[in-house]
């Protein structure tokens, strides 16, 4: 399954930004390990989203439980999964 993580910031902007270096060393490492595809920030600037690779729902979720911003408690995640049937060459 791939999964849409999209989090909601909880805390100040502020209180979210002391956090952000671990988050951005957390989303390199998981990129790197090939378990997310993409990440980046909402435009509303609310919070963000992760687009994980074809992972179980159980590697999702251990995503957002190490996630250095559920750790610091400054974010909440939402999980929404698809199967992913039609995908562009190369996914």
């Amino acid at each position: 399954m791939i999964h849409v993580l999209k989090s909601t910031y909880t805390k100040p902007a502020d209180v979210v930004e002391q956090t952000r270096p671990a988050h951005l060393e957390f989303l390199n490492s998981e990129i790197a390990a090939g378990r997310l595809l993409l990440a980046g920030r909402q435009e509303d600037g609310s919070g963000g989203v992760l687009v994980t690779a074809d992972i179980s729902t159980e590697e999702a979720q251990d995503i957002v439980a190490r996630d250095p911003y559920t750790h610091a408690g400054v974010a909440n995640y939402e999980r929404t999964s698809f199967n992913g049937a039609f995908r562009a060459a190369g996914l």
